[in-house]
């Protein structure tokens, strides 16, 4: 096959792992929302702590704690994604040093790729921790909800 044909075939087989970094970038925007909200949570909070006290003092004291373990996990989330989606672009690139190179590196493409997708589900498994988290911080007393109510 001419050279040209070769390297459409190349940029077709790159394709693949540039969806996969589309993909991560979309999750990364979402991280980083949740961050930011996170983060701004964690203000309010610290500007309660020093005047609260008590049981209402206590209760900001637990959010605090369980802000920071989200701020931990996100920014976690968000260094493994950027690891997987400079793993694709190291991918990306093999692709075409083997075209151009005109060595086989399909194992090494192989395992990098591997592990581009072995990060990228770290980073969801980070992402749903940090999901539970929330949520489990937001359980709404039954006492609010007047289950006794027919409504």
């Amino acid at each position: 096959m001419e050279s040209g044909g070769m390297i459409a075939q190349t940029i077709q087989l790159a394709l693949a792992p540039v969806f996969v970094l589309v993909a991560i970038g979309n999750i990364m925007n979402i991280l980083s929302t949740r961050l930011g909200r996170v983060v701004d949570r964690s203000r309010k909070l610290q500007e309660l702590h020093p005047v609260t006290s008590g049981a209402e003092h206590d209760a900001v004291v637990r959010e605090i704690r369980i802000v920071a373990r989200r701020i931990t996990l996100i920014s976690r989330a968000i260094l493994v994604l950027v690891l997987s989606g400079l793993t694709i672009g190291l991918v990306v690139a093999l692709l075409f040093i083997e075209e151009f190179a005109t060595i086989n590196l399909r194992l090494v493409v192989a395992s990098v790729f591997f592990l581009a997708i072995a990060l990228l589900m770290g980073a969801l498994f980070l992402f749903m921790l940090e999901t539970r988290n929330a949520t489990a911080a937001l359980r709404i007393p039954n006492s609010y909800l007047e289950l006794d109510r027919n409504l």
